[in-house]
């Protein structure tokens, strides 16, 4: 099985990702097949696209994704399913490092962070660290994003190299 019967079967259905609570506020234009189409350019868009909007500090991952994937014509399902990777269970030690990884570029000491889950400490803190943490979240993005974007156009081509390969020699064991 090639990249493409891969992403078939880890992807959700059409008909799920169009009837998405938060994703049906975009109507019609879920309606473009091409969005679900997998070929090596959408794949790859869609990963990258995924990948950054999922390591960004933004409220709704999950329609931003949809929005830039439908813009630039990818794979929907891959950019949204992609933003799942900072999730409530990963989200606080992702932000951790990329506070830590800001703060190291921009060679200013990490403030130590006392935790408390009220809004007034949230802004605070919040007005202390964002230039590190904005700076280490893009640095993530960026990276997670570039790398996932070339690793499928590599993977897509190897497997399509090998494929070649395989049918070549088959004809030659025929013959």
């Amino acid at each position: 099985m090639g990249l493409r019967g891969f992403f078939k079967r880890i992807l959700p259905a059409h008909h799920v990702i169009r009837e998405h609570k938060h994703l049906r506020v975009l109507g019609t234009l879920l309606h473009d097949p091409n969005l679900f189409h997998i070929t090596r350019r959408s794949a790859a868009g869609g990963v990258a696209i995924g990948l950054f909007i999922a390591f960004m500090p933004l409220p709704a991952h999950m329609l931003i994704a949809a929005i830039l994937a439908i813009y630039l014509r990818v794979n929907l399902p891959l950019a949204v399913v992609l933003v799942w990777l900072t999730n409530p269970f990963t989200i606080a030690p992702y932000l951790y490092l990329a506070y830590k990884t800001g703060s190291l570029i921009l060679n200013v000491p990490a403030h130590p962070v006392d935790i408390e889950l009220t809004f007034t400490w949230a802004g605070e803190t919040l007005l202390d660290i964002w230039q590190p943490l904005l700076l280490g979240c893009l640095t993530y993005s960026t990276a997670t994003a570039t790398t996932g974007y070339f690793l499928v156009k590599w993977l897509w081509r190897f497997a399509t190299v090998r494929k070649w390969e395989a049918r070549k020699q088959a004809k030659l064991k025929k013959n």
